[in-house]
């Protein structure tokens, strides 16, 4: 039973760190596109905001971004039903990314009032272990698709090839001769 689930627990870890990548990427552009705008009074209006609400209003919040997002949910929705595959692939790309951007930037922000609530940090920690879990899952295998792509760029190497294929012609030849008689 272990072995049958294995490969979907890898497929889950890897959708995972991919996930938890994109949110460590993603925040500091959308810090750099905020900062472009000047908007200096009203980020320090919210942080104050932020300041004076209690955690679960916080968690609110939070949750804007979703709330945000639906609108181009239904438009993928939309163009799913008129078979538009590319315009879907698009938004759904442009929604993704937009919503981890800005729900990393935010969650930023209001991370030490949601750490307040029992229950929020109870959640956050078992994310993180499940994160060391995806690690300790996928790296070996990362580990060993590195050593492949190595062993392939040496063999790349000009004069590489036609070596190690004459060297493993000569195997053949030598595995393959008649004994001597």
């Amino acid at each position: 039973m272990r072995r049958v689930f294995k490969p979907f627990l890898i497929l889950l870890a890897l959708f995972f760190l991919f996930e938890a990548w994109l949110w460590e990427h993603l925040r500091p552009i959308v810090a750099w596109v905020v900062n472009l705008v000047a908007w200096d009074r009203l980020k320090a209006r919210l942080a104050a905001l932020i300041d004076r609400l209690p955690p679960f209003a916080v968690l609110i919040v939070f949750v804007i971004p979703f709330i945000l997002l639906l609108p181009l949910k239904f438009l993928e929705l939309y163009l799913i039903m008129h078979r538009q595959w590319v315009a879907t692939i698009l938004v759904l790309i442009l929604a993704k990314l937009l919503g981890l951007g800005v729900t990393a930037f935010i969650f930023d922000v209001t991370r030490p009032k949601l750490l307040q609530m029992p229950w929020f940090r109870w959640c956050y920690e078992l994310v993180l272990v499940w994160l060391a879990k995806a690690h300790a899952l996928v790296d070996p295998i990362k580990a060993r698709i590195k050593q492949q792509l190595r062993r392939w760029i040496w063999l790349a190497k000009p004069g590489r090839p036609s070596r190690f294929f004459r060297r493993i012609a000569r195997i053949r030849r030598r595995a393959f001769a008649q004994p001597a008689e």
